[in-house]
């Protein structure tokens, strides 16, 4: 094996020891990880870091990358936070505010379902009920309390349609999670960063109450508590510490030793947007943002599904793959990314060359991954079990479409991030 080369505060033994523990699936030392954490502007390094983490993945998952076909729905763009980066986010008035109605709901899954997409991803703002009496008043007309009560009348709605639900709504209850497990195969939350520092003044989550990490951590408990499969991950580049950033992979890493429920971790890069309180705030690098999805792949081991989304980083796919992830999430034929509208989708085909030029090969999984359908049934109600094991093959993957694999991506508008 190689040392890595150039001075720093570990040595080359050091370093090594180090990755070779990683290697090994040993506990890694919280401080050493924040010490090499410093020193990923060195190239040499990096490339250590990439071998360890692609040999941790092949250790798992093999040669295999997989991508899940959705359609993205936004139910309401309407939010109590107000994140410093957010464009997502609209308030009641605006020309962009709007929330589905359950039949544009069932049209656009029927739209879908043409282009074959097997998942529903809804996304949807955070408790806008408690801010915003318009949204109130919306609700109640139509006999509904809360938007998380609706949101389970849009679930139950798509998957009676012969779609899959997963769940992206920002902070629920136990009792709301445990309503909508009957109806999504998934559900997600990403912690985006344990740094309780981000939450002051000045900071990006100061206006964003729902951002605070003991309640995102404690809805990672529940839904553990609940058997969801669930899904998490980090935002790399809001303002937080390279300390900080371990902090959050291994609050990810204690939630999943104690629960197991974590099906996926996503680890996305921040983009400045156009007219954001953030929007001259410099994002990492690739290289760097790289380097952070193997150190993710170290911290979580060899059996988490790691991700990277496709569309944030689109001219280094070989460099993720290199890197240790093992999907690349939800990519849409017929919708935008929503909360990054001006990145679009990658045409299927291209993710599909892409990863077979990589050395690997590409398939199509549903919202949940292989192994929870064929190994962990506790984790599904019956009557969803049920269909997900008619739409998988033998191997847990999704059943080869009849659609062709690469339907035109809905583009997104044009890149409005700041440079």
């Amino acid at each position: 094996m190689t040392a890595v080369s150039g001075a720093s505060a570990l040595s080359n033994i050091d370093i090594e020891k180090f990755l070779l523990d990683a290697l090994a699936e040993k506990e890694l030392d919280r401080g050493e990880l924040c010490l090499l954490a410093e020193q990923l502007g060195d190239p040499a390094l990096r490339s250590r870091l990439f071998e360890v983490a692609s040999e941790l993945k092949q250790r798992s998952k093999g040669d295999v990358v997989t991508v899940s076909r959705n359609v993205f729905i936004p139910l309401t763009n309407l939010c109590r936070n107000r994140c410093g980066y957010c464009t997502f986010a609209k308030q009641p008035g605006s020309p962009e505010a709007k929330t589905y109605a359950l039949e544009e709901v069932a049209s656009t899954v029927r739209s879908a379902q043409q282009a074959g997409c097997l998942e529903a991803l809804f996304c949807l703002g955070d408790k806008p009920e408690r801010a915003y009496k318009e949204h109130r008043a919306w609700l109640a007309e139509r006999g509904f309390a809360s938007t998380a009560e609706y949101l389970i009348e849009a679930c139950k709605l798509t998957f009676r349609a012969g779609m899959f639900p997963h769940s992206n709504a920002g902070i629920l209850t136990r009792s709301e999670m445990e309503a909508l497990r009957p109806w999504n195969a998934s559900m997600g939350l990403m912690l985006e960063t344990s740094s309780t520092r981000l939450r002051g003044k000045g900071m990006p989550h100061y206006y964003a109450p729902d951002k605070e990490p003991s309640v995102r951590l404690r809805m990672h408990e529940e839904a553990g508590e609940l058997k969801i499969p669930f899904t998490s991950g980090l935002l790399l580049g809001i303002g937080e510490t390279n300390e900080e950033r371990v902090d959050t992979l291994f609050a990810l890493r204690d939630i999943e030793d104690r629960y197991g429920h974590l099906q996926e971790v996503i680890v996305q890069p921040f983009h400045p947007k156009f007219d954001t309180p953030m929007a001259d705030s410099a994002p990492l690098t690739e290289e760097i943002f790289a380097a952070w999805v193997a150190l993710a792949r170290l911290v979580l081991g060899s059996h988490m599904n790691l991700q990277a989304p496709p569309n944030l980083s689109p001219t280094v796919l070989p460099m993720l793959l290199a890197a240790g992830v093992n999907d690349w999430g939800g990519v849409s034929p017929v919708s935008l990314d929503y909360i990054n509208p001006e990145a679009p989708w990658p045409a299927l085909l291209e993710l599909h060359r892409q990863t077979e030029a990589s050395g690997q090969k590409l398939r199509e999984r549903l919202p949940v991954y292989p192994e929870w359908i064929t190994h962990r049934p506790e984790y599904f109600e019956p009557q969803m079990l049920e269909v997900l094991k008619a739409r998988a093959d033998g191997e847990g993957y999704a059943r080869a479409h009849t659609v062709e694999l690469d339907p035109h991506p809905q583009q997104g508008r044009k890149r409005e991030a700041a440079a």
